[in-house]
């Protein structure tokens, strides 16, 4: 006869959100004894997670929260990965990622070490996170933290497919002026994945490296020697009217750029973010 109560078997699960059977087994080996039954939930979450190891969780989610600060706002972006897109649009997942990204905000966490470092009812996320591993049974991760300050952020989040959690997060920091232009910004980052606010931002190696690659291919072109130079600067102006922000042309009018919108504002863009799903598992 089982000496555990159906008042157990839902504490256990509310607790470990593991499943149903899972949890009967458990009590059923730890003879009823709850703080036993959840230690075996525990190993058993720690076991499926060494077995996933190998394995590439490249699908998942982003969440995004902005809070008020002393000095303007925060905006915390969190991507946690799951290895299908099935699990990525499961409840109980979502519901996973949201505890993750309540941990972020609560420590103040900058980096996937911080978070995966910060306390839950399970020990750390990091425990939290290898214990929902044995109830999914895929490989799970934070795959990215992405931290932004400014005196006023807007996030948008995009979804690839209706049926999926956002894919795509961003969070654009703006002066109080272009508050008013900062969601079509926002749409428009989503859309155009700029890499840079401004050319200056530009690395300098980058930079020189795009000019040699410009050089080569204009003398390999047959250019005559002299015009090679202004060939070369107009090639690096198309380089980065694809990589910087406001030299880009504007999603929702191509005959402006983004800098123009934004000074038609009489503010301007301080900094912005982009996460997508997946890209850090690429790098």
């Amino acid at each position: 006869m089982a000496n555990y109560t159906a008042a157990d078997i839902k504490a256990l699960r509310d607790k470990t959100g593991a499943g149903m059977l899972d949890v009967k087994n458990a009590l059923q080996e730890a003879e009823g004894d709850v703080a036993k039954a959840e230690e075996i939930l525990r190993l058993k979450g720690l076991k499926t997670a060494a077995k996933r190891e190998g394995r590439t969780a490249s699908d998942g989610l982003v969440l995004s929260k902005i809070v008020d600060a002393e000095d303007g706002q925060i905006g915390y972006i969190v991507e946690v990965n799951s290895e299908t897109d099935f699990v990525a649009k499961n409840e109980k997942f979502i519901a996973f990622a949201q505890e993750i990204l309540d941990a972020a905000v609560e420590v103040g966490a900058t980096t996937v070490e911080e978070v995966l470092a910060a306390p839950h009812a399970d020990g750390t996320i990091a425990d939290r996170v290898n214990n929902f591993i044995g109830v999914i049974g895929e490989k799970l991760a934070v795959g990215r933290v992405e931290v932004i300050k400014g005196a006023h952020l807007e996030s948008y989040m995009h979804r690839t497919a209706t049926d999926l959690p956002p894919q795509v997060a961003v969070i654009v920091a703006t002066d109080d002026a272009a508050a008013s232009v900062a969601h079509d910004v926002a749409v428009h980052i989503a859309a155009l994945s700029p890499e840079y606010l401004t050319s200056e931002d530009v690395p300098a190696e980058v930079v020189e490296n795009e000019r040699r690659i410009a050089t080569e291919l204009t003398l390999a072109e047959g250019k005559p020697e002299k015009a090679v130079p202004m060939i070369v600067e107009g090639r690096l102006k198309g380089f980065f009217k694809q990589i910087v922000l406001v030299e880009q042309a504007f999603a929702r009018d191509p005959k402006l750029t983004v800098g123009q919108v934004i000074a038609s504002s009489g503010g301007k863009v301080t900094d912005f973010v982009r996460v997508r799903v997946g890209e850090s598992a690429a790098e």
